[in-house]
């Protein structure tokens, strides 16, 4: 079994980040931004059959968001400490050879991130329709109203053919099961003069020796103000 725990630096905190208009969601089980508010989230789990019949289970446990007021207190401004842990496992078909770990959150600016959790939960019409602005550096997503960004947690360096450093948000393993654990990692949004949501995934991809095939896992929206 392979396994990665993450734990970002707190100098990652942007200074200029600011807390959130207060306005609740009623989509959603958190609190506004006006202090630290620790907002624990259910995570969930899925189980999909693959076409050579493998099965693949995704759970995601511990999850929690703690919302943080900035120095700036402007309504353009969020910053939010997440944390949680996926795990998959692989059984049956004709043989699990590996495969990759990819957690990260949408994030959304007056838009429904749907309500449910799950493989079929999905993100809701609204996001469907949404711009997909990148996320930015530092630890930051840039996003105005009525659009959405996705956030990923894993920062992996590693050397190129070249020499060079290579970046990814997946973490490999082989064999049937594989891990991924993040705690306070820093997620800090700007541009949003109204309501935000964010809510977690993890996208699994397997490699068997007929299939390859990803599962994505979606957690419960929350509000970050």
């Amino acid at each position: 079994m392979s396994n990665i725990n993450i734990r970002p630096r707190r100098e990652l905190r942007i200074a200029t980040i600011a807390a959130a208009a207060a306005v609740a969601l009623g989509l959603c089980s958190a609190g506004t931004a006006n202090a630290d508010t620790v907002v624990p989230l259910p995570g969930g789990a899925i189980t999909k059959t693959l076409a050579d019949g493998t099965e693949v289970t995704v759970t995601m446990t511990d999850e929690s968001a703690t919302v943080s007021p900035s120095m700036g207190s402007t309504p353009l401004h969020r910053n939010v400490w997440v944390s949680g842990s996926a795990k998959v496992e692989i059984s049956g078909g004709s043989g699990a050879e590996g495969g990759s770990i990819e957690p990260g959150y949408i994030v959304g600016c007056q838009l429904a991130l749907g309500g449910e959790t799950g493989a079929d939960a999905g993100i809701g019409a609204e996001w469907k329709g949404a711009a997909e602005p990148a996320a930015g550096g530092a630890g930051t997503v840039s996003i105005g109203p009525g659009e959405a960004a996705s956030f990923p947690i894993l920062d992996l360096e590693e050397a190129d053919d070249f020499g060079g450093e290579s970046h990814s948000g997946e973490h490999s393993f082989e064999g049937a099961s594989g891990s991924v654990t993040w705690a306070d990692s820093t997620m800090g949004v700007e541009g949003c003069a109204g309501y935000a949501q964010a809510r977690s995934y993890v996208n699994v991809t397997v490699d068997t020796e007929n299939v390859m095939s990803t599962v994505t896992l979606w957690g419960q929206p929350f509000s970050i103000g």
